[in-house]
């Protein structure tokens, strides 16, 4: 989450929508953790890197109600916020990927790609793959049910011997191409005395060829690729579930402050996570919003607020730093929010944020927001976690640093 941090002037604080800090997307014996880093973590950035990330990322998905953000990541090359080290390959070579519920194809860069970034401002070593370097890589065939499956049938002219091929072309334009592969995959294991080794499990990904866009080697803050936790049978968790590795359901506790984490797949026993249903026939992880509570007092909602067309419920989506909502609900929200300091005068900057001044207490001074969902699961957001410091050209003589 973002803290709006008070010093003991008076200064803006610009009103957000509001951040997920930590939630269980769904429902083996053991289950796998793969530990995330914040590309943010130590280093400013303003709302409008956030605003700019989102609005590119809003771009691949398709419109919903509400679209709640976990703190995860996105495509490389859009302002992602979480990535994650892996293992691929024997001997095992350790590649950077961005984890990112809202697609998904994994894929890393590989050997063959000219355009493919080398470096990258995060202070890691990006790394190419090469499948002749690994003696349990292979090159997955176009006559192989994987590509059956993500092609959508059988290939016109496809013979044994021609590799399956992919293209991903992302909302911004940006594009990823290449061939896929099978190769082993390494993470952390958690067994019941909450202690981790090593485990592993055969999963088929992309191997990047071309990179256009924000993917290529213009990006200051690149990554080796992507690893995608959507719900395909494509998916790298989808993979390993079905070859009895986990159960099919991961949950995920995310730092927005300090950066870090972990994504836990398969069934979480200790500690103990509280669950809500996912909505069915959704493309992405939608869950079902049913009130929304401020302070004591509850706003004055209706079920159809949260539904566009075929779109139903909340999009639960690691790639999003901010969290949207409809317009109805955005305004009474807001209304409930300052109707306790009626003094108050707000303004909006830059066409989209409600701003005003104030220098108090930040939790003493507003009420808490409670986000209710199906089964009783609720999230509370504090004022500190919904307000966001604003310094205006006019005004940052006044402030102390933090």
């Amino acid at each position: 989450m973002f803290l709006g941090r008070i010093s003991s002037y008076h200064h803006a604080l610009l009103l957000i929508s509001f951040l997920v800090v930590s939630t269980a997307i769904s429902s083996s014996l053991s289950w796998g953790v793969i530990n995330v880093k914040n590309k943010f973590a130590g280093r400013q950035r303003s709302l409008f890197d956030f605003k700019d990330h989102d609005t590119r990322r809003h771009l691949s998905l398709l419109a919903a109600a509400v679209d709640l953000p976990l703190g995860g990541s996105s495509r490389p090359g859009g302002l992602g916020l979480y990535y994650a080290k892996i293992g691929i390959g024997t001997p095992s070579k350790d590649y950077y990927v961005q984890v990112d519920t809202g697609t998904d194809l994994m894929w890393v860069n590989c050997i063959q790609c000219k355009e493919c970034p080398t470096r990258s401002s995060l202070g890691i070593d990006l790394t190419l793959y090469n499948v002749e370097d690994s003696a349990t890589g292979k090159l997955v065939s176009c006559d192989q049910e994987f590509c059956y499956e993500f092609k959508g049938g059988p290939l016109p002219g496809c013979t044994a011997n021609l590799s399956c091929t992919y293209l991903e072309i992302y909302g911004d334009g940006s594009s990823t191409a290449g061939y896929f592969v099978k190769d082993v995959l390494l993470y952390d294991r958690v067994s019941g005395d909450l202690k981790t080794s090593s485990a592993n499990g055969s999963v088929i990904f992309g191997c990047g060829a071309i990179q256009s866009g924000n993917l290529d080697s213009s990006n200051e803050e690149a990554l080796d690729g992507i690893l995608g936790f959507g719900k395909s049978n494509s998916s790298m968790i989808s993979q390993l579930a079905s070859s009895g590795k986990v159960e099919k359901m991961f949950a995920h506790c995310l730092d927005g402050v300090n950066g870090g984490g972990i994504f836990a797949i398969g069934h979480v026993v200790q500690p103990k996570v509280n669950m809500t249903p996912l909505v069915s026939n959704q493309p992405h992880y939608n869950v079902n919003m049913t009130a929304v509570q401020v302070g004591h007092d509850f706003l004055n909602l209706t079920i159809d607020l949260f539904e566009q067309g075929d779109q139903k419920g909340t999009i639960i989506d690691s790639g999003t730093t901010l969290a949207y909502l409809p317009e109805m609900i955005y305004e009474q929200l807001l209304s409930k929010i300052l109707s306790q300091h009626p003094n108050l005068k707000p303004q909006t900057v830059h066409d989209d944020y409600t701003c005003f001044q104030y220098s108090e207490s930040l939790d003493e001074g507003f009420p808490n927001v409670t986000f209710h969902f199906e089964n009783s699961l609720i999230m509370k957001v504090y004022p500190h976690e919904y307000l966001f410091a604003f310094v205006s050209m006019f005004s940052y003589k006044n402030l102390e640093p933090d």
